[in-house]
């Protein structure tokens, strides 16, 4: 009878550890545990503790043993006992660990108002319909997918990659040619293991880029931009009509002459480039065409490999389609992106499309048992994206974005006219040019009016020798609605005021 009771038991319940030591029997050795756990914060306010049938079981203990310990500390008022709650623990016992927390924080306290970029709105994550697609991968997924994958990432999610990327970015690829990994700062990761050397950068781009870079024995090299992208003819001097080639890439200021000197230097040192040609981070502006050309060109000539970071590619509000420098020389050009800014970075999927003869090299940095993205996650987005959801989704999130791009316009060129506002034909954020000498005390005035924003100066590449430009990185995607017509008050209230 006893053993039957106890094996039923076992099926009820939580798992609790508890060691019964000390003096004592063992009903005040269980209250002592239990004493010790909730003021310890071990077991938090609010837990659920076992039925005590159940912890009885767990402990060897007899039923009215457990039943005492928990009436002894409800008394106390440690534990709560509610018919249909269970028994938890009391919410107003604060532990000494809670307390000290409480008086230095782990981290700040988030301001009141975000403009920061590159952190879309979380409350726009369609979940109902990334539900759906969760319930259909599911139900169809092979058994294999719960054992050791495939490092390239699941076959299903490259299929519908392939077909999605051409469609929509004109990328030229097979399945067998995409890796999914965690993100694009995983796959810059990656592709900084196996190329190493000297990669010629964007004078203005992530730090945290640069540091990734760097970490993996990466030396980068700045290269300017402007309105038009970045410089090419500063490291794609091709030989005798490279530079030629480079400088006309340029329009105005770009002299065969200029390019050659400038690439003769960079070409020499940099085996790789990093790029963001459909909007460049954070300036804005997609790399003109003639640029893209001169680009492959570089890489044709010198055997270069050109990585198209394609950050903002899906989230374009004019009407000039600007497709992949991947779809002009698929074997020269390595193309990252992820859902980060699409759907969410909580996801952390990202994918390669590499040239056919780096595919083995990288799988191989990537490693037998490198933390992958989950391959549940990966079927759902399979799922998400071939059921046409994915498309329905950015239609929609591009539509909400420009509205938003727009006020942002309307309400600066209203309350601050002497601040223009650049980098707008794409993306989830825009520029506010500052006149010189202002950026930092905007900033601060921003923050002192409890309002997130960055100043253009974090992004520039330390070793670069342009001019110092002020201006703010605004992110106009991550303000929930109610909260955003607030944040472009209080930022129009930290801008320089007007005539």
């Amino acid at each position: 009878m006893a053993e039957s009771w106890g094996n039923s038991a076992e099926g009820l319940g939580s798992d609790l550890h508890l060691e019964l030591t000390g003096p004592g029997g063992r009903r005040a050795a269980l209250t002592r545990a239990l004493r010790e756990a909730v003021r310890s914060g071990r077991l938090a306010a609010g837990t659920r503790l076992p039925p005590y049938r159940s912890l009885a079981a767990d402990l060897g203990l007899a039923r009215n043993t457990v039943a005492a310990a928990y009436a002894k500390l409800v008394a106390e008022g440690r534990l709560t006992a509610r018919q249909g709650s269970g028994t938890r623990v009391a919410r107003r016992v604060a532990p000494v660990e809670t307390v000290r927390r409480r008086r230095t924080p782990e981290r700040s306290v988030r301001p009141p108002y975000d403009l920061v970029q590159g952190q879309p709105d979380p409350a726009a994550v369609p979940r109902a319909a990334w539900l759906a697609s969760a319930r259909r991968a599911l139900t169809v997924t092979p058994h294999d997918a719960f054992g050791p994958g495939d490092p390239r990432g699941r076959a299903e999610l490259r299929r519908e990659l392939a077909g999605y990327l051409a469609r929509v970015r004109g990328v030229g690829t097979d399945p067998e040619r995409i890796v999914i990994c965690s993100g694009a700062a995983h796959a810059l990761r990656l592709l900084a293991a196996v190329a190493g050397g000297t990669w010629a950068v964007e004078a203005y781009g992530l730090p945290f880029h640069r540091e990734l870079l760097h970490d993996e024995g990466v030396r980068t090299v700045p290269v300017s931009v402007d309105e038009h992208g970045a410089r090419v003819d500063e490291w794609a001097a091709t030989g005798a009509g490279g530079g030629a080639r480079a400088g006309a890439a340029n329009g105005a200021g770009g002299r065969a002459g200029v390019g050659a000197r400038a690439g003769a230097g960079i070409e020499a040192r940099a085996g790789a480039v990093l790029l963001t040609p459909a909007h460049q981070f954070p300036t804005g502006g997609p790399l003109r065409p003639e640029r893209r050309a001169a680009v492959v060109d570089w890489a044709r000539s010198t055997g270069g490999l050109v990585v198209e970071d394609d950050y903002d590619g899906e989230f374009r509000y004019d009407r000039r389609p600007v497709g992949a420098v991947q779809g002009l020389a698929p074997e020269r050009v390595v193309l990252l992106g992820s859902v980060s800014k699409s759907l969410s970075p909580t996801l952390r999927i990202g994918w390669m499309v590499l040239p056919e003869r780096l595919v083995d090299e990288v799988v191989a940095a990537k490693g037998e048992r490198e933390q992958w993205s989950s391959a549940t996650e990966q079927l759902t987005l399979a799922d998400f994206i071939g059921s046409g959801a994915y498309d329905r989704h950015i239609r929609k999130m591009r539509l909400r974005h420009r509205r938003r791009r727009d006020r942002l316009v309307e309400v600066v060129s209203e309350r601050a006219p002497l601040v223009r506002v650049t980098g707008i034909a794409a993306g989830l954020h825009a520029v506010l040019e500052l006149p010189p000498g202002t950026e930092r005390s905007v900033v601060r005035a921003a923050a002192w009016q409890g309002l997130a924003v960055e100043g253009l100066a974090g992004y520039r590449h330390p070793e670069s020798r342009a001019a110092n430009r002020d201006g703010l990185v605004v992110g106009y995607a991550t303000p929930p609605e109610r909260g955003y017509e607030g944040a472009l008050d209080v930022l129009c209230r930290a801008l320089p005021p007007g005539r």
